[in-house]
Parts: structure tokens; C-alpha cells; sequence
């Protein structure tokens, strides 16, 4: 059985290059294979760790080494349990993989943290970061903003928020959403592609979000716009259905609480901000425990059945904060994300960044004064054990999140049901004038 710490190849290649220098040698099409199928010549594996077992407050120092700090903790306080599942491959679209061997050593960074040349594309910086290279972070940054991220397009429908007390379990609220997505550019699946036609203002992403309960809230709406040019400030705006107008979100605005929860709108899909915001660190890879799974597999929630008998997550432990899923061990790149606004209520992110599908399922985040404030599980279910619609399209889907804020013991919950259907996400609900018909 291998132990401890284990190095894939494409580790050990890394390290063996490090001595030359991180500019030693292009990208290879072995970087792209080893990048995308990290799983493909061996399983990663850690003593007295199997399948079906739980993680749990009698066990939890023998697995130590393979959590982050905080999920350690939480546990070790009987917080919640782990259970944990084989790992497994989410292999990623075919297209957007196609598309990073098309584009090897054709992507390099601009002078500024921001600016990239030559994308076109799939993942930009495919090869293995290297801990001698000051810019690792930056490039690991880019692979997330340009991953497979919702693909092209997609819609979160319905989309149930609850607001939790940690200490006693209660949830305060409830909030119904619809989000939905849509890539105007660097498309691989969805036509037209790569871009989308009529985009003046050259967008790189929408996001349209809409509050549908409760009463005193609904037809909330939330429009972010953005550019391709990641030096450029996002467009946003906020409709309020009582005053009936939509307004402009000014740039605090997104590091607020947004409606009341845990969550602010820079932290939505793990990090939703511009790349030059950030100053961008590269702290290692390793083997960790990342909350994976298969949807249909799991025990799952009677609360909000839909019609057609899809059921959400289930969220247990202590005040129900947990969402009840299966972790996989996992190769992970940690990125530190240090904010450049001094003002910034944060003082770092450390995220959790899943090497294969360059999704962000763990962040700790920081107070001002370098304490640990909120953490954030986002779980992700394989789409071919999803909805119908999501099989065979190589996106690994939002299933269910906790932000849980440490300091205050407080929560707050997601439960999902993403569709990606391109049809749920046109170009027009991405303006502000269907904020303003919607909203009558």
C-alpha cells in the first residue's frame, strides 16, 4: 500500500525540473495528459484509509496529514463526520481538452497580474506549477477563471439558501434563487462558439441571479457583467423589487453580505472576482480530502422534492450546517489569494483548488487580524450521476455549499439543482432591461 505523501509522475517531474529553473523547458503534451488525467496510472491512497469508512472524532489524528486545518478541526470538535469514497476520474469535456492541446505554448502573462496573451481556449497554463516559478499562483488563478466552470453556459434552478444558527440548529430564513451563467467568449461546447456574436463591449461572463422567495425579497435581482480585459472594473447591478429600479453596484458592495447570509458576492463558485484584485501565491500540492461524490448515490433530502423527483442534499452535524456527501482524496494545488485593497474585510484566502477540474471545492478564509473567519465547502457531484441533461457533458456540477462563519457560529446552506441547458440561459437575460421586465 503507498503511504504518507504520494507523487504522482507529474509531481516528481516537477521537482526534478525545479532545479532548472521554471522556465527550463515548454509545456509538453505529456503536461496536458498528466493534467487532465491525474488518476490515470495509479489511485491515491493513504494508510488505513478505505472506502465506506467515516472520518470521525476517535480517528481523526491517523488522518491529519490528508485534511486541511479547519476541516481537521471541525471534526476533532465532533462537529461533523467524514465518509469517505473511492476516487474517482471527473474527466473534464473532450472539446475543452481538445482545446488545451491547440493552444499549448501559445498562452504567456502580460507584464501586469490581469493581462494574458494568446488565449483562446481550455485550460491556459496546463503543466505542473513549479515552486520556484514567482508567478505559479498567477497562472493557477487563470486555470480557474478559464476552467470548466458551469461550461459555456447553465442555470441553478432553484437554488435554496438557508440562513443557520450553529449553536442551535434553527435556520432563520430561506431563500429561493435562480442563477445562471453564460461565457460570451473562449466557448467550447455550446454554438457559437468560440464567441458569442454582437459583444461590443467585449464580455467575458455573465451571471444573472434572481431571488424568487420570500415575499419581502423577491424579484431581487443581481447583474454582473465581466470584460475580457481583466484590468477593466466588472459592470453590476442591483434590482430591488420594492423600490422597483435597478442601480448600480458600487465596487464595495460585492465584499458586503450579500442578502443577509455568510456569503458576499466575491466568494460566489469559490472566487468571483477579477484576477487583478488579487495577489496570487502558490503555496504547494498535495494528496487532501475534497468533497466529491456521486448525487444519485447519496441518502438525500425529502425537503423541496421537485415534480419530476429530483432531491437536494441533505445537511446534518452540528446545526445542520454539513452537507451530508461522500469525500474523495484528491490531488490539490493550495492558492493563496491576498487581497490588493488594504480596505478589503479579508486578509487572505486560502483555497483548496481541485488539479483536475480546476474547480475550488475548499476556502478558508482570514479576518483582518490573520484569523481564521469562514470556510466554505463546495461539493461536486460527476455529471453522469446527475440530472439526465448533465451525463456525458464533462462539467463537474455545484451540488451543495457551506459558509461557515467560526467567529460569529453562524451558517449558511446551499442546495442545487444544475441544469445545463443553454436554452434556460439566452443572451437577453443578461441585461438590464430584463431586470426591469422582470421585475414589474
Amino acid at each position: 500500500m503507498m503511504k504518507k505523501h504520494i507523487l504522482t509522475a507529474a509531481a516528481a517531474i516537477t521537482i526534478s525540473m525545479g532545479s532548472m529553473g521554471f522556465n527550463a523547458h515548454a509545456a509538453s503534451e505529456a503536461d496536458v495528459e498528466n493534467s487532465f488525467y491525474p488518476y490515470k496510472n495509479s489511485t491515491p491512497t493513504y494508510e488505513g484509509l478505505s472506502a465506506g469508512m467515516k472520518i470521525n472524532q476517535g480517528n481523526v489524528e491517523q488522518f491529519k496529514e490528508i485534511l486541511d486545518d479547519e476541516m481537521y478541526s471541525f471534526i476533532k470538535n465532533g462537529w461533523t463526520e467524514m465518509t469517505v469514497a473511492e476516487t474517482i476520474p471527473f474527466e473534464l469535456n473532450k472539446n475543452y481538452i481538445q482545446a488545451t492541446y491547440d493552444g499549448l505554448n501559445k498562452v504567456t502573462l502580460g507584464d501586469k497580474v490581469g493581462s494574458i496573451n494568446g488565449f483562446v481556449a481550455g485550460r491556459p497554463f496546463p503543466e505542473e506549477p513549479k515552486a520556484d516559478d514567482p508567478r505559479a499562483g498567477e497562472k493557477l488563478a487563470w486555470n480557474y477563471k478559464y476552467g470548466l466552470n458551469w461550461g459555456d453556459s447553465a442555470t441553478i434552478s432553484p437554488f435554496y439558501w438557508k440562513f443557520r444558527d450553529f449553536k442551535s440548529g434553527k435556520v432563520e430564513r430561506t431563500l429561493k434563487f435562480s442563477f445562471h451563467f453564460l461565457n460570451y467568449k473562449h466557448r467550447i461546447n455550446d454554438e457559437p462558439k468560440p464567441d458569442l456574436p454582437n459583444n461590443p463591449s467585449q464580455l467575458f461572463r455573465g451571471i444573472y441571479v434572481q431571488v424568487l422567495e420570500p415575499f419581502d425579497v423577491k424579484n431581487t435581482q443581481l447583474l454582473i457583467h465581466r470584460f475580457e480585459n481583466d484590468l477593466k472594473r466588472d459592470n453590476a447591478w442591483l434590482y430591488l423589487g420594492f423600490q422597483r429600479r435597478v442601480r448600480r453596484l458600487a465596487t464595495g458592495q460585492v465584499t458586503d453580505s450579500f442578502l443577509g447570509s455568510d456569503l458576499m458576492i466575491e466568494d460566489f463558485e469559490g472566487y468571483n472576482g477579477r484576477i487583478s484584485d488579487m495577489n496570487w501565491n502558490y503555496k504547494g500540492t498535495r494528496m487532501v480530502m475534497l468533497p466529491f461524490y456521486k448525487h444519485n448515490e447519496l441518502e438525500l433530502s425529502e425537503d423541496h422534492k421537485e415534480a419530476d423527483g429530483y432531491q437536494f442534499v441533505e445537511f446534518g452535524g452540528q446545526g445542520g450546517c454539513f452537507p451530508q456527501i461522500t469525500w474523495q482524496l484528491r490531488k490539490a494545488h493550495i492558492l493563496e489569494s491576498v487581497p490588493v485593497d488594504k480596505n478589503h474585510p479579508l486578509s487572505r484566502r486560502v483555497h483548496y483548488v481541485d488539479a483536475e477540474t480546476f474547480t475550488i471545492p475548499r476556502t478558508t478564509q482570514y479576518d483582518r487580524k490573520g484569523e481564521p473567519w469562514r470556510s466554505f465547502i463546495i461539493g461536486q457531484t460527476h455529471p453522469d450521476h446527475h440530472l439526465e441533461k448533465n451525463k456525458g457533458s464533462g462539467v463537474s456540477i455545484d451540488d451543495s455549499f457551506m459558509m461557515l462563519d467560526v467567529q460569529s457560529k453562524h451558517c449558511t446552506t446551499g442546495q442545487f439543482k444544475g441544469q445545463l441547458d443553454p436554452s434556460m440561459a439566452p443572451p437577453k437575460k443578461f441585461t438590464v432591461q430584463n431586470m426591469r421586465v422582470t421585475g414589474k
